[in-house]
């Protein structure tokens, strides 16, 4: 049996463990939170606004934020952007609950993703903008949270065209209307 798996108390059937008691999810979710609110936190701590470290280069530190969505996209629509992060987590999850095998690969990515949408939207409620860091040449500047949502999309996308469907098992008997006396 899956460790994702759980059989059921009265029905002996096996069905996917809650989003809430797996572990692997919960680690994924945990350490990409930390990550981004650490890294955030310490940004807003060093660095002015618009300040860079390296002053020069192609890879540097640079405080910016945020009002808007990726590729400061919908620019002060924090209220509309902070529901629809809602909406984004809920489905996430309902994602997570849909799928029944529970691959490896897939409980990581959807931790990459919720990861990424709850650091984002903590920002969003509680400073009304997200801090954005990470400047790498042409690039609009992003943080951890971008980076684990961008990952995770990417994965997500990849597993689902990349891994084959699995066709149920065919009747080896063919049905022909007859039945044997």
């Amino acid at each position: 049996m899956d460790i994702h798996q759980q059989q059921g108390p009265s029905t002996g059937r096996i069905g996917p463990i809650p989003f809430y008691r797996d572990w692997l999810l919960a680690v994924a979710v945990a350490i990409v939170l930390a990550s981004d609110q650490i890294t955030k936190a310490i940004v807003r701590a060093n660095l002015s606004i618009g300040e860079s470290w390296p002053a020069e280069g192609l890879f540097r530190f640079t405080h910016g934020t945020n009002t808007g969505s990726a590729f400061g996209l919908f620019q002060d629509q924090t209220f509309i952007l902070t529901i629809a992060s809602v909406a984004a987590i809920g489905f996430i999850i309902y994602f997570y609950r849909s799928q029944t095998e529970g691959k490896l690969i897939t409980r990581i990515t959807i931790g990459l993703l919720l990861g990424g949408a709850i650091g984002n939207l903590i920002d969003r409620l509680v400073a009304g903008r997200v801090t954005d860091f990470i400047d790498v040449g042409a690039w609009p500047i992003f943080n951890i949270a971008d980076s684990s949502i961008v990952v995770g999309m990417t994965l997500m996308i990849a597993t689902l065209i990349l891994t084959p469907e699995e066709s149920p098992d065919p009747d080896p008997l063919p049905v022909t209307g007859e039945q044997d006396s």
